[in-house]
C-alpha cells in the first residue's frame, strides 16, 4: 500500500477543521495528523507531526497565513495548499511560496463542500510531489529586456500555457518582457473568482496591458489575454487581424479553460506567426496543442524540470515532441525574444 500523505490542517474555525479532517480522512491516502487553530499552535505541530502538506487558511489570528507562510517555508520542508475566501492575499500567498490554493465554500451548501473537497483533495496530492520555491514579495517589473529587442518582430502573437505554479512562473515571465512585445494569450488553470483579480494583478505591477479576455478583442502588441476560469480561449483570424474569442464549453484533459483549446485555435490560426509557451503544471494539458503549433511552423519552448513546481504539463510536451527549447524559468523571456526576432 502507497504511503499516505500526512497532512496538518490550519484553521481557527472549529466547525471548518472538523469538517474538512473528516472529509480528508475518508480518502486512504490521506492521514490528517494533527490540527491547529493558529500558526503558533501550527509551528508546534509542525514540529510533533512532520507533515507533508499543511492546509491553511489566510485569514488567522495573531499571524496571518501569508506571514506565517514566509517565515516557515525557509525553515521547513512543507507543502502548502491555501485555502482560503475570494480574495488577493491568496495570490499574496502563492508568491510566498504557496504550492496551490482552493476557494474556502460555505458550509451551509452540501453540494458546493463536495466540491470544494474533492478539489482540495486533489490539490494535496499534487502538493505532495510539487516543489516549493520560496519567493520575496511582489515587486513590480524592473527594467527587464529592453524595448528596442523587440522592435521589429517576426511573430505576431505569444501563446502560455500553465497550472500548478503557474501564476507566479507567469509573472516572472511577463515581468521581462518589454511593452512592445507581441500580443499574448495565456490559459491558467485558475477557479473562475480568482481570474479577473489575477489579471488585475498583473497588469498593476507590469508595464504591460492585462487583463481577463472578453470575448470579441483584438489582439494588440503590448496587452495580455488572461482566460476566464471557467471559459475556453480561443484566436481566430479576422483579416489582417487576431481576435480572441471566449466561451463556456465542455472540460478538455479535465479543465476548462484547456491549455490545449488555446494552442489548438493558434495552431489553426497563425501558427508560423506564433510562439507557444508551456510552463509548470500537472497532467499533460497543452501539449498535444504544443506539438500542432510547432508542427505549422510556430516556435516553442517548454519550462524545465529544475525550475517548475510540478513538471507534468512540461514533460508531456517535451515527451511527444512538442517542446523546441527547453529551458530554466528564469530564461523563457529571453528565448521567446529571441523567437520573435529570428
Amino acid at each position: 500500500m502507497a504511503k499516505k500523505i500526512r497532512v496538518l490542517i490550519v484553521d481557527d474555525s472549529a466547525v471548518f477543521r472538523t469538517t474538512l479532517k473528516k472529509a480528508l480522512q475518508a480518502d486512504p491516502l490521506i492521514e490528517v495528523v494533527a490540527t491547529a487553530t493558529d500558526p503558533f499552535d501550527a509551528r508546534d505541530k509542525i514540529m510533533e507531526t512532520s507533515p507533508d502538506v499543511m492546509v491553511c487558511d489566510v485569514m488567522m489570528p495573531r499571524m496571518n497565513g501569508i506571514e506565517f507562510i514566509r517565515r516557515l517555508l525557509p525553515q521547513y520542508p512543507i507543502k502548502v495548499v491555501v485555502v482560503s475566501s475570494i480574495s488577493e492575499a491568496v495570490l499574496d500567498a502563492m508568491n510566498a511560496g504557496a504550492v496551490d490554493f482552493v476557494a474556502k465554500p460555505d458550509l451551509t451548501i452540501g453540494r458546493t463542500v463536495r466540491h470544494f473537497t474533492d478539489e482540495l483533495i486533489e490539490k494535496i496530492k499534487i502538493a505532495a510531489n510539487a516543489k516549493t520555491l520560496v519567493n520575496d514579495a511582489p515587486q513590480p517589473a524592473g527594467p527587464g529586456i529592453a524595448p528596442e529587442a523587440c522592435r521589429n518582430p517576426t511573430k505576431r502573437l505569444i501563446a502560455i500555457g500553465a497550472s500548478t505554479g503557474g501564476t507566479e512562473a507567469i509573472f516572472q515571465v511577463l515581468s521581462q518582457l518589454p511593452p512592445t512585445v507581441p500580443g499574448i494569450v495565456i490559459v491558467q488553470h485558475i477557479p473562475p473568482e480568482f481570474s479577473r483579480m489575477f489579471a488585475e494583478r498583473l497588469n498593476s505591477l507590469l508595464p504591460l496591458t492585462v487583463r481577463e479576455a472578453k470575448n470579441g478583442e483584438y489582439i494588440e502588441p503590448g496587452h495580455v489575454f488572461i482566460a476566464p476560469g471557467d471559459k475556453h480561449l480561443t484566436v481566430k483570424k479576422m483579416g489582417p487581424k487576431l481576435r480572441v474569442e471566449v466561451a463556456p464549453g465542455e472540460k478538455v484533459n479535465g479543465h476548462c479553460p484547456s491549455v490545449d483549446v488555446l494552442f489548438h485555435s493558434v495552431s489553426r490560426a497563425c501558427a508560423a506567426d506564433s510562439v507557444g509557451v508551456i510552463l509548470t503544471g500537472m497532467g499533460s494539458d497543452g501539449a498535444a496543442g504544443l506539438l500542432a503549433m510547432r508542427r505549422n511552423g510556430a516556435r516553442t519552448i517548454g519550462q524545465d524540470e529544475a525550475s517548475s513546481i510540478v513538471y507534468g504539463m512540461p514533460r508531456a510536451a517535451f515527451e511527444i515532441g512538442a517542446v523546441e527549447r527547453q529551458v530554466p524559468l528564469s530564461q523563457v523571456a529571453s528565448t521567446i525574444i529571441k523567437f520573435i526576432t529570428s
